[in-house]
Order: structure tokens, then C-alpha cells, then sequence
């Protein structure tokens, strides 16, 4: 017969069964040295077995975790799946084996039991409680002398806590090399100098971390039990035990006892299941009384330091007792910073237990909890807990007390603290709870309801008002309400409440604790916000500017990204009401980047950062891009509520309409709009604009009279755009030598920004022409491409009308090529965004919209001519005066023109002309 591995392992000896049956007069259990069989529900994980197997040959490995996190059961199938060429042996301790003697005795015949006889020489211990260091030699010494490796698995070994034999153990796998290879199967860390294991690379970890169930393992666990959740139940499962083994495997047995299992999940009550059993038997049962009581008292804590469970405790072994959880992997995680963590299912479990064995304490635990928190600058930690307690006077005048209302505004705990407050009970006493309910109003844009709060708040004194804390904390309580008033303000679109309350906060600002003040810089960002929106809204640009710009200094961080985003918004919109489009663009795009990297949602939003880059795509005639962008500002919170953003909408929604071919649709929306909030002031740039939108609508329509009417008292904040506007209404009556009397003034410098300057340019050449002047006229031109080109403006030469093309045709100018059609927009997209959030109903986008038009044909010279003269909304009659062709050949022209764009209609034909970039 072959030569065995056990019998080339022993040079000196011949091999010999296993010979002793008894230590120390006790029978040996054999079962102690049996490997494990693996349920046939196992799953198998190969990220694991490849780590074993990796590690095997190094001299130790550790396998480290808590109870059920699937130790054991992960080395016993990769023993039995991939047999190694070389002895296993295999001893299961027990807590009897803290003797020295009978642990080693039980090593010496787990060795001989899976066939590695040992000699005679090495002896057996003689008493159970020590063992002969010569007898640790010998073995030692046998085993280094061995041809071929020896792997000896001890599971269980965290029952083995004497430091003695762990140190024997490091004495005996140090000077048994190179032969011998230990796993140790553990819930705690070994006595072992781990430490120098692995600064040497000579062992192997595998930790409760890399134990855990993945979801893929989850649902592949559920396949094995016959159940079919499907990937949502494999989540939810995993995210419910954090991938524990015990835990997933335990809700499975469970769920396969159900007629629902996918409700089973969703209505698991952690403290009526096989899950909870395990965990108070395994875990909490083990621990003794005083650790009991900590984790009973701690599991209200999502997060637990030793100082907080003294606190709850009552005692002060809170450090000691949290540290030997940790080690022993006691479903209690150190988060660094001497903070702890409960495994989520563990404390919820545990608080189950709490209630049903002691009901009245855990809302006196959360009292304790909530005062310790405070004390540690924990406010929104400790907020939950306050509440938890029924102490909402505490809560609310801890979070006013501490400068805190900002934070319902803005940071990553707004929504948390939202969720917080909002079950806070009528008839709180004091002003704080009304200050709170006010914030709460005011972050959902309830105008109304806040400044009814506050009035309230005004009304209801503190309880004791010659109590020293009420004195202390009314200039909290005074700076928190000037601020909110700000915030009203802004939302109600009145400056002088703005103004007023931001005088108000001065003095409470400098009587509060400096403190409070530095750990809580959204309050100086808010109110600098909110004064510069309302200086927006009264039209006082530089002062706005002055606000806003301060506040972009004063909002640095991520918890200042809401404040950071809404000032550079407004800051975009003061440049663009100046002029200045290309640099509003950029602080505007300057806005969305600040939004993105921050993860604010459109419901953190204004949604006035999207009104800048829809005026810059109208100006540049990407109307599907104008429409985007209104479609995202009207999915904001502002978009009703916020009157900036409201107005905003309606004007650029009725810009895009005119220059998308539908006039008469921008004239609806225009005709419902509001121009101020219920509670506000007039904005002058909102009348004006509102007006300069209508006055282009109705000369879109051919109506020059109405455009003039129009514009009404425009030119009081808009002198300029208004005196452009009055210009065209002019030439198109026939008037143009009036015109040139208003815009002579424009064109000789670019005060008003280039959109404006152009505007004027392209008028007065048209003026010109109409008086016979081209020289002129071709000045003008040239000046105006000149000064649109740096910022792409193409929407002033298409508004110009055919006269421009004609004059460009006859007398071409070079550089003129980017003035080539924008991307097409002007159909259904374009005009769904402009009418989204305004009320308008969105029209049917026609059969154009639902695929692409093929030309049967190309349109000739005088067609383009005679479509341009349609897009701009001119009756066949003015089409034939102003290209000098009779009615007739205007109506044939028209004719071919629908024929060619399958259209049959003079509106289909104009917009199915611009999505195909004929316009």
C-alpha cells in the first residue's frame, strides 16, 4: 500500500492509533473533535473559501465575529470541499479548557483522533490545572521536525479567555514552524501578540465585516429556504440584519412558515421572532447583570459614548463594559472617538425588551439623554430624544436657545429636524414653539401661516419672565425672530420688512453667546440671502448685489451649499437685469455646480437659478433649451411660492411663446399673471417685464398700437428696452423717422448691456433702411454682429424681421456664419416648458412633434422670404407690402410652401420650418 500523509509526517515513530480514551479520569468526548456538517441550505461563498485557502499558508489564521455570523460553518465546508493534502485536525473547546492542563491534553488528542500519532516522548499533562513547559517543548519540537504541514482548527476559542494558555499557544505556534498552521475560530480578539502576526504578514483575518451576507447572498440564502422574494426582499433583508448570517437565516425559517413573505419582511416585529430569541439567549443572556443593563439602557442611542451610558447607568464602568463588547464582537461596534454603535437589529430588539420589562423608563432614559447631548453640543442628536421624552418645551427652547432655526433651512438635518417638529403639540408654552412652527411654515413657502406664527410668537411671553434662563435666552429668542422676518420678507416680497428686521437683529446679535453665533454661521447666511432676494424684488440691484455677494462669502462648507446656491442664483439674476448676460450665465452655472456637488434637490431649491440659463437660450435661440430650463424651475419649491421665481416663469414662459410662433399663447399666459406676492410690493423689473413680453407678443401679432400701449409705464425701471420696444412698434406703423428720435440716444455706446445695444442697432438700421438709407442701415449691422457675437445673441436678428434677411442677401457681411439657426425647440418641448407651473394649459404639440417632416422639396428664395414674413404673424396682405408682391403671388407662395412641409395651416407650417432649421 501507499505511503499515507500521516505516516510520512512521522520520521522517528512508527504511527499508532490514537490510544487515550480518558484526562485526568473524565471521558474524552469525541464530538469535540468532530468538523461540522453543513446544512444543505449553506451558501456557499467563494470570496471566503478563496481567502482561507489563501491564508492557510501563513501560520495563523483568524476567523473573527460575532455569534451567527457563520464562523464556523464557513471553515467546515471549505475542509470538506477542498481537502487538503495534509492532517486536519479539528477541537471544538469548551470553557472547562481554561485549565492548562486539560486544554493541552485535548489538543494532544484532537491530533491523535484525526490520525497524527504522536510519540511517546511527548508525553500528556499530568494535572488539569498547569502543564509541564518541557511537555510544550517536546510537542513544539516534534512538530518542526515534521515533512509536511499540520493544520489544527480550534473553534470556539474565545471560550479559552485564561492569558496563560494563550500564551503557551504563541509559544508553541512559534517554535513549530515551519510545520504546524493554526485557525482560530473566534467571537472575541485571542490574548495572542496579534499584532506581530501581522506586521510580519504571517496571518490572515477574516472579520465580522467580510462575514457578512451581500444582497446577492441574501437572495441566493432565500432560493436555497424555496422562497422567491425577488432582489427588493434580498435588500430589505440585508439592510434589516446588516448581512448578520444567524439573522438572515433565522428571518428566512421564518418566512418560509408564512403565507406572505415579502409582508413578513415589511411587518417583521423584531420582538416577537426566532431572531430576537437568538440574540437574547446568545448575547444578552451570556453578559453579566451590570453589562445587561447598560445595553438595555443604551439601545435608545443610535450611537453611545461611556460618559452617555454612565449617564443612563447611573454608574461609572461605562468605558470598560463598552470596550469588552467590542472585543467580544457582542454586536457593539466602536465608531472611533470613544463612540459605540449597537448592530441596529440588536437594539432594536433589546428596546423591545426594555419596554415590556420596564414601560416607564425608556421615555426617563431619553429625558437623561436628551439634557447629556445638549451639554455635549450634540443639539440635533438630542433633539429626537427630547422629544421622545414629551419634553417639547425643552426641545424647542434649546433649539431656538442655541441659534438653531437655521438649520430647518438648510444642511444635511433639515428634512430630520422637520420630521422632528413637526409633532410638536399646540399650547407648548413660550415663544420658542411658535418660532419653530413659524420656520417650519416658512420653509414649506407658507407666507401666511409663518407671519401668523409670529405674531404669536410675540404675543406669548416666556412662562417666568423674571426668571434668569428667560433673560439669557431672549436675545436668542429676539435674533431668531429678526431673522425669520427677513426670511418673510423675501417670501412675501416686501423689502421694507427685509430691511426692518435685518436692522432688528443687530442688537441681539451681539448680546447672544459668540459661541452659538460661530456654530451657527446659516443664520448670518440666511438673513444676508434673504435681504439681498428682496432687494432683488424692489428692483434695488446694487444693494441687492452688496447682500447677496456678502452672502456667498459667509456660506462656505456643504451645510451652507442651500444659502451658497440661492445667493449666486440672484446674484445671476441682478447681472442678467443689468445686461449682462455672459456673466450671469457663468453665475448661474456657477449655482447649478454648487447644487449638484451638494445633492440639493429641486425640493432644496428656489428653482432661480434656472431662469438665468432659460434668458440666455432665448437670447441665443435654443428655445428647447429655454424650455428645459423652465421645466426644471417650475418642479422647484419656489416655483408658486417664491415671487421671483414665480414672475420669472411667466415672463421667459411668454418670451419663449412669442419666439417660438405662438404669440397669441403668450398673450394667455400673460393675462393671468400676478405681479406681486398677496402679502408683498410691486417689483418695477416684474411690471416692466411683464410688459416689454406683452408689448412683443402683440407686434408679433401686427398690432403696433397695442405694442405700444402696452408697455405702459415700463420705462421707468427699463428706459432703455422700453424706448427699443416703442422703436419697433414705430417702424412697423410706417414711423420710422419717430423711431430713430427714440433710439439715436441708444446706439452710441453699450450702457444698457449688449442685448439691449443690439436691439437698438438692429432697429435704427432698420429705420434707416426704411428711409433709404443702406449705407447706414449696413453700419448698424455690422456693429450689431460686432457686439451679439462674443455671447452668440441670435434672438435680436430673428425678431428683426425679413427686412434683415433681404438686407443681408443683397449686401453680404462676412463673418456672420454663427448667426445659422439654433438647435430646434420652438415646438411642443419649448412650449410645454414655457407654460409648466404657470397655470397655462399646454397645447397638443401637433403631428409634427411626432417624428421628424421631410421637405418634399426645397423651398426657393422667395419662399424663405415669404415664411420668415409669416413667422413673424404678418397678414397676406402686409407679406405682400413688404416684399412689393401682389396678394395672389403671396397666396401661391404659401400654397407651395404648405405643400412642401406637409402642413395646412400657416402656424403648422412656421413651426414645422423651425424644427427643421429652416428659420
Amino acid at each position: 500500500m501507499g505511503e499515507t500523509a500521516a505516516s510520512r509526517s512521522t520520521p522517528r515513530t512508527a504511527a499508532r492509533e490514537p490510544r487515550g480514551t480518558r484526562a485526568f479520569g473524565v471521558p474524552v468526548l469525541p464530538t469535540r473533535f468532530a468538523i461540522p456538517s453543513v446544512p444543505h441550505t449553506f451558501v456557499r461563498r467563494p470570496r471566503l473559501t478563496q481567502r482561507l485557502a489563501d491564508g492557510v499558508s501563513r501560520p495563523l489564521v483568524l476567523v473573527n465575529g460575532p455569534a451567527g455570523a457563520g464562523k464556523t460553518l464557513l471553515v467546515a465546508d471549505w475542509l470538506a470541499r477542498h481537502p487538503l493534502p495534509w492532517p486536519v485536525a479539528w477541537l471544538t473547546t469548551e470553557a472547562d479548557d481554561n485549565a492548562p492542563g486539560m486544554f493541552w491534553a485535548y489538543v494532544l488528542e484532537a491530533l491523535r483522533h484525526h490520525g497524527l500519532p504522536l510519540p511517546d516522548d511527548v508525553g500528556t499533562p499530568a494535572r488539569a490545572e498547569e502543564v509541564d513547559h518541557a511537555l510544550l517543548v517536546r510537542f513544539a519540537a516534534h512538530l518542526s521536525g515534521l515533512r509536511d504541514p499540520v493544520l489544527l482548527v480550534l473553534d470556539e476559542f474565545d471560550r479559552v479567555t485564561a492569558p496563560v494558555i494563550a500564551e503557551q499557544v504563541a509559544f508553541v505556534l512559534q517554535h513549530s514552524r515551519p510545520a504546524l498552521h493554526l485557525v482560530l475560530i473566534s467571537r472575541t480578539e485571542p490574548l495572542l501578540p496579534l499584532h506581530r502576526y501581522r506586521a510580519g504578514d504571517e496571518m490572515a483575518d477574516i472579520r465580522g465585516a467580510d462575514l457578512a451576507f451581500s444582497q446577492d447572498e441574501t437572495a441566493a440564502l432565500l432560493d436555497r429556504h424555496g422562497l422567491d422574494g425577488g432582489a427588493e426582499a434580498a435588500r430589505l433583508l440585508t439592510e434589516r440584519t446588516e448581512g448578520w448570517a444567524a439573522g438572515v437565516r433565522l428571518c428566512a425559517l421564518a418566512m418560509h412558515e408564512t403565507d406572505d413573505p415579502a409582508r413578513f419582511l415589511k411587518e417583521f416585529e423584531a420582538g416577537r421572532s426566532t431572531v430576537a430569541d437568538y440574540l437574547l439567549g446568545e448575547v444578552l443572556a451570556t453578559q453579566p447583570f451590570e453589562t445587561q443593563d447598560l445595553l438595555l439602557r443604551t439601545s435608545i442611542l443610535e450611537q453611545t459614548h461611556p460618559d452617555l451610558a454612565n449617564a443612563l447607568t447611573g454608574r461609572e464602568d461605562g468605558a470598560a463594559i463598552l470596550a469588552s463588547l467590542e472585543r467580544a464582537n457582542a454586536f457593539v461596534t466602536a465608531v472611533g472617538h470613544s463612540w459605540y454603535r449597537h448592530h441596529p437589529l440588536f437594539a432594536e430588539i433589546l428596546r423591545v425588551h426594555l419596554r415590556s420589562g420596564q414601560p416607564g423608563l425608556p421615555r426617563e432614559l431619553h429625558g437623561r439623554a436628551a439634557r447629556w447631548l445638549c451639554d455635549a453640543g450634540q443639539l440635533v442628536t438630542a433633539l429626537p430624544h427630547a422629544a421622545a421624552a414629551g419634553d417639547w418645551e425643552f426641545a424647542a427652547s434649546q433649539f431656538v436657545g442655541r441659534l438653531a432655526i437655521g438649520r430647518l433651512f438648510t444642511g444635511l438635518d433639515a428634512d430630520r429636524l422637520a420630521e422632528v417638529f413637526s409633532a410638536l403639540p399646540p399650547g407648548t408654552p413660550g415663544p420658542a414653539p411658535e418660532l419653530v412652527r413659524a420656520a417650519l411654515d416658512f420653509a414649506r413657502y407658507d407666507v401666511t401661516g409663518g407671519l401668523a406664527r409670529l405674531r404669536a410668537a410675540e404675543e406669548r411671553p416666556a412662562r417666568d419672565p423674571k426668571d434668569p434662563q428667560n433673560a439669557r435666552e431672549l436675545p436668542a429668542v429676539q435674533l431668531t425672530r429678526a431673522v425669520l422676518r427677513v426670511v418673510a420678507g423675501r417670501l412675501a416680497g416686501s423689502v421694507a420688512m427685509a430691511e426692518e428686521a435685518a436692522a432688528d437683529a443687530a442688537e441681539p446679535a451681539r448680546q447672544v453667546p459668540s459661541e452659538y453665533l460661530a456654530q451657527h454661521p446659516e443664520l448670518s447666511a440666511l438673513l444676508l440671502t434673504g435681504l439681498g432676494a428682496a432687494r432683488l424684488w424692489a428692483g434695488q440691484l446694487d444693494t441687492a448685489a452688496e447682500a447677496l455677494s456678502a452672502a456667498v462669502d459667509a456660506s462656505e462648507g456643504p451645510d451652507l451649499a442651500g444659502p451658497r446656491h440661492e445667493a449666486l442664483a440672484r446674484l445671476a439674476l441682478t447681472d442678467l437685469l443689468r445686461g449682462q448676460p455672459g456673466r450671469a450665465g457663468a453665475r448661474a452655472r456657477e449655482a447649478a455646480a454648487e447644487a449638484t456637488r451638494n445633492g440639493l434637490l429641486p425640493a432644496h431649491c428656489s428653482g432661480a437659478a434656472d431662469l438665468v440659463p432659460a434668458a440666455v437660450a432665448i437670447e441665443q435661440d435654443d428655445l428647447a433649451a429655454a424650455g428645459a430650463a423652465l421645466e426644471r424651475a417650475a418642479q422647484s419649491a419656489g416655483a408658486r411660492d417664491d415671487p421671483v421665481v414665480a414672475a420669472g416663469l411667466v415672463i421667459l414662459g411668454a418670451r419663449v411663446l412669442t419666439a417660438g410662433g405662438d404669440p397669441a399663447g403668450s398673450l394667455e399666459l400673460l393675462t393671468g399673471a400676478v405681479a406681486r406676492p398677496a402679502a408683498g410690493e410691486p417689483s418695477p423689473w416684474v411690471d416692466a417685464h411683464l410688459a416689454l413680453a406683452a408689448s412683443a407678443a402683440h407686434l408679433a401679432l401686427g398690432d403696433p398700437k397695442a405694442a405700444r400701449e402696452a408697455l405702459g409705464d415700463a420705462a421707468r425701471f427699463l428706459a432703455a428696452e422700453s424706448a427699443v420696444a416703442a422703436a419697433r412698434a414705430w417702424i412697423a406703423d410706417g414711423e420710422s423717422a419717430r423711431a430713430i428720435e427714440v433710439l439715436d440716444p441708444l446706439v452710441t455706446g453699450d450702457a444698457a448691456g449688449p442685448a439691449v445695444t443690439v436691439r437698438a442697432l438692429l432697429a435704427r438700421a432698420e429705420a434707416a433702411d426704411g428711409l433709404g438709407d443702406t449705407t447706414a442701415a449696413r453700419r448698424l449691422v455690422v456693429r450689431a454682429l460686432g457686439l451679439a457675437r462674443p455671447e452668440r445673441l441670435r434672438r435680436p436678428f430673428l425678431d428683426a424681421g425679413p427686412w434683415l434677411r433681404r438686407a443681408l442677401r443683397a449686401r453680404p457681411v462676412p463673418g456672420h456664419d454663427w448667426l445659422a439657426p439654433g438647435p430646434a425647440g420652438a415646438g411642443a418641448g419649448a412650449a410645454a416648458g414655457a407654460r409648466a407651473g404657470t397655470g397655462a394649459a399646454v397645447r397638443p404639440a401637433g403631428p409634427a412633434a411626432a417624428g421628424t417632416v421631410l421637405v418634399v422639396e426645397p423651398l426657393s428664395e422667395r419662399e424663405h422670404d415669404v415664411l420668415a414674413c409669416a413667422a413673424q404673424m404678418l397678414s397676406t396682405e402686409e407679406i405682400a407690402a413688404e416684399l412689393s408682391l401682389s396678394v395672389n403671388t403671396v397666396k401661391t407662395h404659401l400654397k407651395s410652401i404648405y405643400r412642401k412641409l406637409s402642413a395646412n395651416r400657416r402656424g403648422e407650417a412656421v413651426r414645422r420650418a423651425r424644427e427643421l432649421e429652416l428659420l
